[in-house]
């Protein structure tokens, strides 16, 4: 045995090129257990986020805009005025933006909706020379489906349905808990800018060896300065936007252009499907408000050009590669979170998704993640 081992051992020395034969590594199977309770668990958390969205959607909005307004808490300590007095200055001017633009707004969004019978008549009329086609193909159907019913069928009485105002159940119904999740999230808000930097100071007391607190501040006060940057520039270029359409609408003659740059803007935050809500809804405002239909359509033109613009060159050049996201990624998370949350859960889709990414950016053991969503 002893001799075998050296003739094997001289054959090696004397062949340079001799491989041994690899160890054969044998794969352990997967643990289905564990695979069925990490599906179990994800599960739970979507059933969670769901029926618990009434309060969940306050906290996140309420952590988002504290990264996009703490810099402005900052500032103000700057000037010797403390976090306590400088957030509730920062949200009381939140507050009153908000009342204000929504008192500024409610005139010509109430004129709208009181017009919207009597616009969706003349709308009717304006579009009477594209209709008449569309006329043909329904006669010819309800012939075809007067042959294909039978007698019976037909002299049945048919179901009268009372119809309510959506606007008006929608007020009611989801007024309450609307009104409840805004007070608090803007408590909520409060306390995050008012007491900021608690949790790092807390990170810092846990870790115990000095180098591990310093990385840890670096690592987050880097995530909270890329948040904080991502958020106020998608929110300067969504603002940009709007004027430069509400200006370029007023120009050309449109009624009530601060309403349609508040509904840009809005609606921008939504990639892809805000823009294409934003066109339709111009669409039938500027067909509405003018009698030449060719002219209409230079209002939806112009909106697109800008939106065009901005989507291809001026968010991309501001932002740079390293804050881009997968298209396909965004409309998968726009199609979850609208699932999820409804039309908040849209809107605040994209900044979730990009706040996830930067956190993993600068987590190592997410960065292939990090790497799938840019």
């Amino acid at each position: 045995m002893a001799f075998d081992d050296r003739n094997q051992t001289a054959a090696t020395e004397t062949n340079p090129h001799h491989e041994a034969r690899p160890r054969r590594r044998f794969r352990r199977p997967a643990d289905i257990k564990s695979v069925a309770l990490t599906g179990l668990f994800v599960l739970a958390s979507f059933y969670t986020m769901y029926f618990m969205r009434a309060m969940l959607l306050p906290l996140v909005l309420a952590l988002l805009l504290s990264y996009l307004l703490v810099p402005l808490v900052r500032a103000l300590a700057r000037i010797k005025i403390r976090p306590l007095f400088g957030a509730a200055i920062i949200l009381i001017g939140l507050i009153a933006a908000i009342v204000y633009g929504v008192s500024r707004l409610s005139e010509p969004v109430a004129g709208w909706i009181e017009k919207a019978p009597y616009s969706l008549q003349q709308l009717k009329e304006k579009l009477l020379p594209l209709k008449k086609p569309i006329e043909k193909v329904a006669q010819a159907s309800g012939e075809i489906e007067k042959i294909t019913t039978t007698e019976e069928e037909q002299a049945k009485p048919q179901a009268v349905v009372v119809k309510r105002s959506a606007l008006a159940e929608a007020f009611f119904t989801q007024g309450p808990e609307f009104m409840a999740s805004a007070v608090v999230m803007f408590i909520l808000l409060y306390f995050l800018l008012a007491y900021d930097g608690v949790f790092l100071d807390k990170i810092i007391r846990a870790t115990p060896r000095l180098g591990d607190k310093k990385r840890a501040v670096s690592i987050m006060r880097d995530i909270e300065a890329h948040i904080s940057r991502y958020l106020l520039t998608i929110t300067a270029i969504n603002i940009g936007l709007g004027i430069a359409v509400g200006t370029t609408v007023h120009f050309l003659g449109l009624r009530n252009p601060i309403m349609w740059g508040v509904m840009v803007a809005a609606f921008n935050f939504v990639p892809y499907l805000g823009a294409l809500t934003g066109i339709i809804c111009m669409t039938l405002g500027a067909v509405l408000s003018f009698d030449s239909l060719g002219y209409a359509l230079i209002f939806p033109a112009s909106y697109l050009l800008l939106a065009i613009m901005e989507g291809n060159f001026i968010t991309p050049f501001v932002l740079g590669r390293s804050l881009t996201l997968n298209p396909v990624v965004i409309l998968v998370a726009l199609a979850f979170w609208g699932w999820m949350w409804g039309i908040s859960g849209m809107i605040l889709a994209v900044p979730i998704l990009a706040t996830f990414k930067i956190f993993c950016d600068h987590i190592e053991p997410m960065a292939p993640i990090a790497e799938f969503l840019s």
